[in-house]
Order: structure tokens, then C-alpha cells, then sequence
């Protein structure tokens, strides 16, 4: 019998340069494993763009001068069953990126990078096991700058309460995650099987109302857990 041929990923690209939405539209249509459901050139359009194409994932420009892509991420994390998000930023000017990754984007990539990347990054995200490695999520949060002393202790405080809701083996996944762990990796350290990592991971994003691994990270980070 032959193997079912998956669906492509569904994405919609959103960027208020005509030129950037062509050339991410000429890099994506070279893989079968992707397929450009439409584009936005601005924030105020993409949830009736999502309303209307229901991409799976979105490739989401910051600054757009109308509503930015933070307004437009967190507008769009109010939508029942919402597509993930990527951000796309040029890394040395968008202060913003952070903030949305806190606002539920699902990651980030250079505008520049490489079409291969771009469609791994675009499956891995739609899958639902987007994650910063532990070097970029450092280098991101470095780039944004060091919180004030009094905001970084409120921050820390309130990472930690919310963390405690979680049981000793939720806590043990969640630092993992921070990390920058995969399913596996973390399923080897901690000596349990890939489903039941997966169920914690579930149980975690439940518990700390969060929609993807990245806020885990961040909420990690924020409470300086021992080990990361």
C-alpha cells in the first residue's frame, strides 16, 4: 500500500514590502511541502486573511506601519484555533521580537534565511514543536537588553508563581524545554518515554496558559530555574 502523501503546510505571508512578499513567495514555491496560501501587506489584514485562507502557519513581519506584527500576533492568539506564527525580523533593529514571542508567536527567523531553513523552520513550526535553540532564544533576549533591576525581580517573581503551579516532574520538563530540548533529547534525560514527554509538555502549556514550547522557554528564563 502506498504512503499517504501529507498536505502542504498552508502559509501566509505578511510584510509591507512588495519585494520581500515576492521573494518569500519565489523561495517557498520551490517545495511541495509548503504552499503560499496568500499575503498581507499589513497587521490590520491578518485575521480576516486567517479568517479567509485558514493558513497553518503565518510568517509575520514587526514593523508594518498601520498595526504592527506584535498587535497583529496578539490579535490573532484571540482567535479560536489560531495558526502559528514565525516572526521575520532582521535581528539588529526589532526590539520587538521578544514580545512577540511572549504574545505567542511560535519563533523567529532572519529575513535572510536560507529557503531550505525557511521550509524546515515552516514544518517544524506547524507541527507544534516550534523551539528556540538555547543560543538564539540567549542571543535574542541579550539583543533587547537587560531589564531594569526592579522590572527583572517583578518578572522573576511572577515566572516563579506561575511555575509553581506545576508538579516536580512538570517543573524537571519545562526547565528541559527551556533549554532548548526536542522530545527525545528530553525524553533520554529524564528517562521517560517520547508520549509521555509530549503529555507533560501538554500538561505544562495547560497549567502556565501558554500556547507553544517558546513561552515555556521564556517563562523559564524570566525565573532564572537552575540549570538554564
Amino acid at each position: 500500500m502506498a504512503e499517504a502523501v501529507s498536505a502542504p503546510v498552508r502559509v501566509l505571508i505578511v510584510d509591507d514590502d512588495a519585494l520581500v512578499r515576492a521573494a518569500l513567495k519565489m523561495m517557498l514555491s520551490g517545495s511541495a511541502e509548503v504552499e503560499v496560501a496568500g499575503e498581507a501587506e499589513d497587521g490590520s489584514q491578518v485575521v480576516e486573511a486567517v479568517r479567509r485562507l485558514r493558513p497553518d502557519v503565518v510568517l509575520m513581519d514587526i514593523r508594518m506601519p498601520r498595526v504592527d506584527g506584535l498587535a497583529a500576533t496578539e490579535l490573532l492568539a484571540k482567535e479560536s484555533a489560531p495558526p502559528q506564527v514565525i516572526v521575520l525580523t532582521t535581528f539588529d533593529a526589532d526590539e520587538y521580537v521578544l514580545r512577540a514571542l511572549r504574545a505567542g508567536a511560535g519563533g523567529f527567523l532572519l529575513k535572510d534565511t536560507p529557503p531550505a531553513d525557511l521550509v524546515r523552520a515552516i514544518g517544524t513550526v506547524a507541527a507544534g514543536d516550534a523551539m528556540l535553540s538555547p543560543a538564539v532564544t540567549r542571543r535574542l533576549i541579550d539583543h533587547v537588553g537587560a531589564p531594569a533591576v526592579a522590572d527583572h525581580s517583578e518578572r522573576r517573581e511572577a515566572a516563579r508563581a506561575r511555575l509553581g503551579l506545576l508538579s516536580t516532574r512538570e517543573r524537571e520538563v519545562a526547565v528541559a524545554v527551556g533549554r532548548g530540548g526536542s522530545n527525545a533529547e528530553i525524553a533520554e534525560e529524564l528517562f521517560m518515554s517520547i508520549a509521555t514527554v509530549k503529555a507533560h509538555v501538554s500538561k505544562v502549556m495547560t497549567k502556565l496558559d501558554v500556547t507553544n514550547r517558546v513561552q515555556i522557554a521564556i517563562l523559564a528564563h524570566d525565573a532564572d530555574l537552575e540549570g538554564l
